[in-house]
């Protein structure tokens, strides 16, 4: 099956286009089969942008698994003083979120391709956020958290969502056990917003 975490999805392409409201603001997106709530910013990613507080440190922003953008994209049009980094291992994803910041004209946002943060060595965050692929595997989601922890800059924050029907209790003791603090900032729907320091 044909997976949005892959690097190459070969669903054939049908592009469609669409208007969506977050924080206040419309973005237009652009997205496509073969990558992750095509049809429109899934609930998760919305609560988590919803959710998230600036940390107090300076440094950049990460989008881990960033997809078509949506996170990213919001993220730095409501921080315009951050630059913000999206990182995915989806090609067409990719490619699709550098088109999305251009038309909405979001210029502090760049995206790589990367699997989780193997093409990500030497830079360090102020805050890294994630909706990680709860499909690819609980290995794949822990060895993020891990990655994620290293990429920090010190007193720097790892954000996740996550549906407690998809793990959220198993995500919650992996995250303590890497971090000294992991709080529930947030539960609705289900979803758990974490933030961990």
């Amino acid at each position: 099956m044909d997976q949005y975490f892959s690097q190459s999805p070969d669903a054939a392409s049908n592009p469609q286009t669409w208007s969506y409201q977050l924080e206040g603001q419309t973005f237009t997106f652009t997205t496509d089969n073969g990558v992750f709530s095509k049809n429109e910013v899934d609930f998760g990613s919305r609560v988590l942008i919803e959710t998230f507080r600036t940390p107090d440190i300076d440094g950049p922003l990460l989008d881990l698994g960033c997809g078509y953008g949506p996170i990213s994209i919001a993220l730095a049009a409501t921080h315009s003083d951050r630059s913000v980094l999206g990182v995915d291992v989806n090609e067409r994803a990719l490619s699709l979120a550098e088109k999305n910041a251009k038309q909405n004209k979001i210029t502090n946002v760049t995206f790589q391709e990367s699997d989780i943060l193997s093409n990500v060595s030497g830079q360090s965050f102020a805050a890294i956020l994630t909706n990680p692929p709860i499909r690819a595997g609980k290995q794949v989601v822990h060895q993020m958290f891990e990655e994620a922890k290293k990429a920090l800059l010190s007193n720097g924050e790892l954000w996740v969502v996550i549906q407690k029907k998809q793990g959220a209790p198993s995500a919650k003791k992996k995250l303590s056990e890497l971090f000294e603090e992991v709080e529930v900032v947030k539960k609705e729907k289900g979803y758990f917003v974490f933030c961990a320091k």
